[in-house]
């Protein structure tokens, strides 16, 4: 690891593949997330929103991580979200991830009961003082209904596990003032801000879009660290990966209903979503393929096959 990108630059979201009776489908598990590193992803965030963690259970979590690990474990960094509205159940999650073999937490502000911020910084410090592995926080404000205010922040990196935020407070301000104060890593957990997090000194992206598209995200960065003249080249392909990013993320469908219909439709492991999460319609689904299309420079009618001739071991 290193201090400025601990856990790599480009991390997808990954969703967790069910099989068709909605159980947990390891063989996908195992080929999805070896197709996102051979793509690419530095790192793979296992457990968050876009593995539907609301609906999964703990052992389900745990097993998730160890299979993931044991297929791509040496090659990419292995994040697994432990985020919960209580204390304790995030302390016991964390200690099955570390068991399993995380090299990381994602931990999520404590939602819905909206603590002050004095309780939000004593709840990171607990699991931060329990973790054997460095933490990654999430701010998704939206979501949780709580802020971790950059205050907040900047007290919590000073302690040594507190090392990376995902970043989905839509406040550049905010983020540029921690940014500029701590060492903390900031990936952006908002694909259109991908690029102008990065530039104002972010350390990479964590996707849910990554999950179909990881090459296309990765050359964004890759563009703007290769030069001045690759920042040209940087905002082009920020820009050619936005139509699909709306689609599946702003589209009015979570991101884990859009990427499973897109990975289903690309013969990759996805599965059905779960209650109280509903698939997306064809119409939904033929949308995105054609974007998907557009974005590889392949015909609709052959994205999937070219896909799934990449994707083979």
């Amino acid at each position: 690891m290193t201090t400025s990108r601990p856990f790599g630059r480009a991390l997808c979201a990954m969703v967790t593949p069910f099989t068709p009776d909605g159980k947990l489908d390891h063989s996908g598990a195992r080929a999805l997330a070896r197709r996102l590193v051979d793509s690419g992803c530095d790192g793979l965030v296992l457990n968050g929103t876009s593995g539907e963690s609301p609906t999964t259970t703990d052992a389900e979590k745990t097993a998730l991580v160890e299979t993931v690990c044991a297929e791509v474990g040496d090659r990419a960094h292995i994040v697994a979200g432990v985020g919960s509205a209580d204390t304790r159940h995030t302390l016991a999650l964390a200690r099955a991830a570390e068991r399993a073999g995380a090299h990381g937490l994602l931990v999520v502000a404590p939602y819905y009961s909206r603590p002050p911020q004095a309780d939000v910084e004593a709840h990171f410090l607990r699991i931060a003082d329990t973790a054997r592995v460095p933490l990654m926080l999430y701010d998704i404000p939206a979501r949780t209904g709580t802020r971790i205010e950059p205050a907040t922040l900047v007290r919590l990196a000073a302690h040594p596990r507190v090392v990376a935020v995902k970043d989905c407070a839509y406040d550049l301000m905010g983020s540029s003032k921690v940014i500029a104060r701590t060492s903390l890593a900031y990936y952006s957990g908002c694909e259109e801000l991908n690029l102008p997090l990065y530039a104002v000194g972010g350390a990479g992206f964590v996707s849910t879009v990554a999950n179909v598209a990881p090459g296309a995200l990765r050359s964004v960065l890759d563009a703007y660290d290769s030069g001045a003249r690759g920042r040209t080249d940087s905002v082009r392909l920020h820009q050619r990966v936005l139509p699909l990013t709306e689609a599946m993320m702003a589209a009015g469908l979570p991101g884990t209903v859009t990427a499973k219909a897109l990975l289903g439709r690309l013969g990759l492991p996805g599965g059905p979503v779960r209650e109280p999460l509903r698939p997306a319609g064809r119409e939904t689904a033929d949308g995105l393929l054609r974007l998907y299309g557009a974005l590889v420079g392949v015909p609709t009618e052959t994205a999937a096959e070219a896909t799934t001739a990449v994707a083979a071991p």
